[in-house]
C-alpha cells in the first residue's frame, strides 16, 4: 500500500556532505549492542544549475553502493533526478537535497523556496516536446511513499523506498 502524506517541519540547508549517524551495528566494545547506522547526503543545488542533476545522481549512487535489493538504487537515482530537476526547472531559487539511508530504507527530500505545490499531471497535458509532466507520475508510481511538506518559505517534496522491497 502506498502512503501519500502532507505535513510541516524543517530542513537544514548545508554544503555537500555525507555523514553517518548512530552507532555501528556490531558490538561497540562496551558490552552493549550497537544501534543501526544511518548515512546522509546533503547537497545545496544552485539556482537553475542543471549540472547538479548528474552530480547528485553520482553522489547518491556512492551513498547507496551497498544498499537494498538489486535495482532499488537505480529507482532511487531516477526519482531523485526527477525531484531535483523539478526544483531547479520550476523555481527560480536554490534547492537543498537531503538523502538519508537507514535500516528501514531511504528517504530523499528536496527543499525549494517556492510555496507552490507540485501536482502530478498526465504527460498528454504537458506542452510541446513530450518530455515534461512525467516526473511526479514516476515518483507516485515507483516510490513506496511520497508527499509534499510545506514550510514558512517553500516546501519539501520527498519520497521513501524500503530497502527490502522488490
Amino acid at each position: 500500500m502506498k502512503r501519500h502524506a502532507r505535513g510541516s517541519g524543517s530542513t537544514i540547508a548545508g554544503s555537500s556532505t555525507v555523514t553517518r549517524t548512530g552507532e555501528d551495528k556490531a558490538d561497540d566494545g562496551d558490552g552493549g549492542e550497537g544501534r543501526a547506522q544511518a548515512s546522509q547526503l546533503r547537497r545545496r543545488l544552485g539556482r537553475s544549475d542543471l549540472r547538479a542533476v548528474p552530480e547528485t545522481r553520482r553522489a547518491l549512487r556512492e551513498l547507496l553502493r551497498h544498499w537494498g535489493k538489486p535495482g532499488r538504487s537505480d529507482i532511487a537515482e531516477l526519482l531523485t533526478s526527477e525531484l531535483v530537476t523539478n526544483a531547479l526547472v520550476h523555481t527560480d531559487h536554490d534547492a537543498v537535497l537531503t538523502a538519508t539511508v537507514g535500516p528501514a530504507g531511504l528517504r530523499v527530500e528536496v527543499r525549494d523556496f517556492v510555496a507552490r505545490r507540485p501536482q502530478p499531471r498526465p504527460p498528454a497535458a504537458a506542452a510541446g516536446d513530450g518530455t515534461h509532466g512525467r516526473g511526479l507520475l514516476l515518483v507516485q508510481s515507483l516510490a513506496d511513499a511520497w508527499g509534499v511538506r510545506t514550510h514558512g518559505v517553500g516546501k519539501v517534496v520527498w519520497f521513501e523506498l524500503a530497502a527490502g522491497a522488490a
